[in-house]
C-alpha cells in the first residue's frame, strides 16, 4: 500500500493514498456532528467531506464544538 504524509493539528500522520477527509475523520473517531475541519487553511464543508481526497503535505486542522457556559 501506498502512504503519503500529512499534518493533522501540526502532527506528523502517514495515510493510504486515496484517503478522503471523512474516512481520516472515521479513523480518528471524530464526532462528525460536532466537528469543523480545514485541510491547508480552507474550510471544507461536512458536505465535501466524502469527496474531499487528500494529498501528500496536505495541512489538516480539526476543531471541535465545546459546549459551555
Amino acid at each position: 500500500m501506498t502512504m503519503m504524509n500529512v499534518q493533522v493539528n501540526d502532527k506528523a500522520m502517514q495515510l493510504a493514498v486515496d484517503t478522503s477527509l471523512l474516512q481520516l475523520l472515521e479513523q480518528l473517531a471524530m464526532p462528525l456532528d460536532a466537528t469543523a475541519v480545514a485541510v491547508n487553511q480552507a474550510i471544507v464543508s461536512r458536505e465535501c467531506w466524502g469527496e474531499t481526497v487528500l494529498s501528500d503535505g496536505d495541512a489538516i486542522a480539526l476543531f471541535q464544538a465545546i459546549a459551555g457556559g
